[in-house]
């Protein structure tokens, strides 16, 4: 009978090796999105400063974070800055520190423009109330700005999860790189094991995803009611 390549997933150690990719690509996901939905907050809010010199910074930061993909920040911290000034970064420490940079700008944008989508007269009227500034945005602002931006931040997360994907350039031997290894050991004997390592990986994105978006229309459907 024709070795159709499934069989590779549960030779040896593959599978668990596969699993152990997984967690990797999670950590670093995970770690970037909860720093960047903190720092993005924080730096959304910055940006709807009145000083002009704020702005003027945060909008250099956000519009170098666009225009510059993601790849080549990976490259110029961990081939760049690192080996040029002896800086000992591993490849996961690299991934975390440029996800997160990469996601705090991004939330930050989607925060500023909920921020910025809230009528004045909510401002006139909070401060009319007697509300300090740091209590406008805690127990108005904020939470309004929230549901808002909710959307923006979902996508935004699963496009940090899959973008992941890139780490494997510089060495991080995550879900995609342990396929990768996999299949290229296999290659000779099992030549079509390659559909069903990347089908595997597939799934696992599916499933890393997939609870996000639904916990999303969760949250929508309970603002609503």
């Amino acid at each position: 009978m024709r070795d159709l390549g499934i069989s590779v997933l549960i030779e040896g150690k593959n599978l668990q090796r596969l699993f152990l990719g997984l967690w990797v690509t999670a950590r670093i996901a995970l770690i970037s999105v909860f720093f960047s939905v903190i720092l993005g907050v924080l730096f959304g809010i910055l940006m709807t400063n009145k000083r002009k010199a704020v702005r003027f910074f945060c909008r250099a930061y956000l519009e170098a974070v666009r225009i510059i993909p993601v790849l080549v920040w990976l490259f110029l911290f961990y081939f760049g800055l690192a080996r040029n000034f002896h800086i000992n970064l591993t490849g996961e420490f690299t991934s975390i520190l440029v996800f997160t940079l990469w996601g705090t700008a991004e939330m930050g944008d989607l925060v500023r423009g909920a921020i910025t989508s809230i009528s004045h007269h909510q401002y006139e009227s909070a401060f009319a109330l007697g509300l300090t500034n740091g209590q406008l945005y805690r127990y108005v602002i904020v939470p309004q700005a929230m549901r808002r931006l909710m959307p923006g931040a979902i996508n935004l997360t699963t496009r940090m999860i899959k973008t992941t994907s890139l780490v494997v350039l510089i060495g991080v031997v995550e879900v995609l790189k342990v396929g990768q290894q996999i299949i290229e050991a296999n290659f000779l004997k099992s030549p079509s094991a390659s559909f069903w390592v990347y089908a595997l990986i597939f799934f696992f994105y599916f499933i890393l995803c997939m609870p996000i978006s639904h916990l999303s229309k969760r949250l929508e459907r309970k603002w609503q009611s």
